[in-house]
């Protein structure tokens, strides 16, 4: 019930692309379930996408797209990717959790289960706990099915949101980060799949890299250092909120100014609120 993938491919998105990484798979009696973090466009869904077609070519008897590869006998492959649909009234988080819940009763020992980014639909607190308590179920089992779960939600590692297990194996898409900056325009992507956990998602770079506006990657980093730093957020000042910060300065300027006992009252409200036109 091992699985070996040596050199393995995406046969479908190595067609797409100039240069394609392969990548290696080992999943044998320990660390079977496969945590894997990594930073937006770092290849981690396209990983775990291709570990299922070598597995169902193997079952069909077709070429595999690897330099070598042992598949055990997989009764079943369960995929919980995010799906959408138009016939059913579900939401997309709906949905993934009706593929889990499937999943999580109907996973044998020979089963390859596929998670990716489950738990990001619903509020965060929410989705780390199903994410921990759906690790911890996997985790339970004297003998558990081959899991590759991509995630985001780093949180989990920071508590005791899963137990410690033989069976659970963290796994990051490396990245060449030269000065250690969320921002760098230096970073690249490396494609391989490597020991160890990431804890930054490199969000903004990603975000220039999809063409965002300028002034909006800008907001977004002054708000992450805010947070970051623990201050309260400070407020973006555009024309507008600018021209009435000065219309409440003048009129408190004007407020302190004024004596009641001497001036009249009526003359000072028509001076800081002017009748409209």
């Amino acid at each position: 019930m091992n699985l070996l993938q040596q050199q393995f491919r995406h046969a479908l998105q190595e067609m797409t692309v100039d240069t394609f990484v392969p990548n290696d798979t080992k999943i044998r009696s320990a660390g079977r379930i496969n945590i894997i973090t990594g930073p937006n466009y770092s290849g981690k869904s396209i990983y775990i996408k291709q570990v299922a077609l070598v597995v169902f070519l193997a079952h069909i008897g077709s070429f595999v797209p690897a330099d070598s590869a042992v598949v055990g006998l997989t009764d079943r492959i369960f995929c919980a990717m995010g799906s959408k649909s138009m016939t059913t009234e579900q939401s997309t988080f709906m949905i993934d959790l009706h593929q889990v819940g499937t999943m999580l009763r109907h996973a044998t020992s020979r089963s390859l289960c596929l998670l990716d980014e489950f738990g990001k639909g619903t509020l965060t607190e929410d989705g780390i706990g199903l994410l921990g308590g759906t690790i911890s179920h996997f985790a339970n089992y004297d003998y558990p099915p081959k899991v590759l779960l991509s995630t985001h939600l780093t949180e989990i590692f920071t508590e005791n949101y899963f137990p410690q297990s033989e069976h659970i194996k963290c796994c990051t898409m490396s990245v060449l980060n030269p000065d250690g900056q969320t921002s760098n325009e230096d970073i690249i992507f490396l494609y391989r799949l490597v020991p160890g956990q990431a804890l930054l998602s490199f969000g903004l770079h990603c975000a220039q890299l999809a063409g965002v506006p300028s002034e909006v990657i800008q907001r977004s980093a002054s708000v992450l250092e805010d947070i970051h730093s623990k201050r309260p957020v400070r407020r973006m000042i555009c024309d507008n909120l600018a021209a009435k910060d000065k219309q409440y300065q003048d009129a408190m300027a004007k407020l302190l100014a004024f004596d009641p006992r001497k001036g009249d009252l009526n003359h000072f409200f028509e001076d800081v609120f002017p009748p409209e036109a």
